[in-house]
């Protein structure tokens, strides 16, 4: 990938992480100002699932390559990038099986098939026939919450639903929804926390 012919835009999110605070607003807008022809590169402590998800919807392929323990390195690409494109099929390919890991469509994964995530009662009159996920996110450093969400909202399938209890109203969170569409309901709690009920669109 040469940067005579593809331009990149470079976001290293880290220190934010390091400093515990949530990236994804930054990680948004960096993508709202993204032309068609450019090449996203992240510099994350991880791999961000989420994030691979989210920009799919929006027309990106991805790959990510582990660097280190706290090092990952995801490429983001859009469909209309036909240079970039190869680029980074090139880059999949000549990477190693065990460190890149191109975004794949796993349709197996649904609601029904994270039991550990529904540990605990569900604290609602939900219908059995839907399927629910359940997440505690108390007392999770962002952006651990809203990456866990969309996570399991990635893997659900419409009409499923993911109830959550956070901290706090999750704002961020809440302005991603909208702009996926997904049905929500909040309730704030007598202790200052929010549940929330989103059903996926």
């Amino acid at each position: 990938m040469s940067p005579t012919d593809i331009h990149i835009v470079e976001l290293d999110v880290r220190s934010h992480l390091n400093k515990k605070l949530d990236p994804f607003q930054l990680i948004m807008d960096t993508v709202k100002g993204l032309k068609p022809s450019d090449v996203f590169v992240l510099y994350a402590p991880f791999k961000p699932k989420p994030l691979l998800g989210i920009l799919k919807m929006k027309g990106y392929s991805s790959t990510s390559e582990r660097m280190g323990s706290d090092h990952w390195v995801t490429t983001f690409v859009h469909k209309k990038n036909k240079t970039g494109a190869k680029a980074l099929s090139a880059m999949v390919l000549s990477g190693s099986e065990a460190n890149s890991e191109p975004d794949s469509d796993d349709e197996s994964d649904s609601c029904k098939g994270h039991p550990n995530e529904q540990a605990g009662a569900i604290e609602n009159n939900e219908s059995p026939q839907i399927p629910t996920v359940v997440l505690d996110n108390r007392g999770l450093e962002p952006p651990q919450p809203m990456m866990r969400t969309l996570a399991a909202l990635e893997r659900c399938k419409p009409g499923e639903v993911v109830l959550i209890h956070n901290d706090r109203v999750p704002v961020f969170l809440i302005e991603e929804l909208n702009n996926l569409g997904c049905l929500y309901t909040v309730e704030d709690q007598p202790d200052g926390t929010a549940k929330v009920r989103i059903e996926k669109g």
